[in-house]
């Protein structure tokens, strides 16, 4: 008969990175046809989840402000933000809608204009450029 130590690790024993890449036992399951689609379903997911912990966490922190009295209940949504405030949000949006459809922004790019030419092409060019 064998002992197993049922204690938990400690934080600091805990490696994040080796938790996010533990793998289940068997084959992996796919449901669509292309496996590319997959991934990035399997990563839109995995965002999803974070963007659910994270409205938790602030749902958590509205209460916790409003149970201590440091805001009334209707604080959040009674907010209106500045004109300095609202640049500022609308700055940010901006940036981060063009950081996650880059990809897509670029294949658009791409089907409407004209190429940029190859470096080779760029070289050839100076190269004849030069004669």
């Amino acid at each position: 008969m064998s002992t197993t130590d049922t204690t938990l690790p400690q934080p600091d024993e805990i490696d994040p990175v080796v938790l996010a890449n533990r793998r289940a036992k068997g084959k992996r399951p796919n449901f669509l046809d292309d496996p590319a689609v997959e991934r990035v379903m399997s990563i839109a997911m995995a965002v999803a989840g974070e963007l659910a912990v994270a409205r938790e966490r602030m749902d958590t922190l509205e209460r916790v402000l409003i149970q201590q009295g440091v805001m009334p209940a209707d604080a959040i949504e009674a907010y209106v933000p500045d004109a300095e405030a609202q640049a500022a949000r609308n700055q940010w949006g901006r940036e981060y809608i063009a950081r996650v459809l880059r990809m897509l922004e670029q294949d658009v790019q791409a089907m409407n204009g004209p190429q940029d030419p190859a470096l080779e092409q760029v070289i050839a060019e100076l190269r004849d450029i030069g004669r």
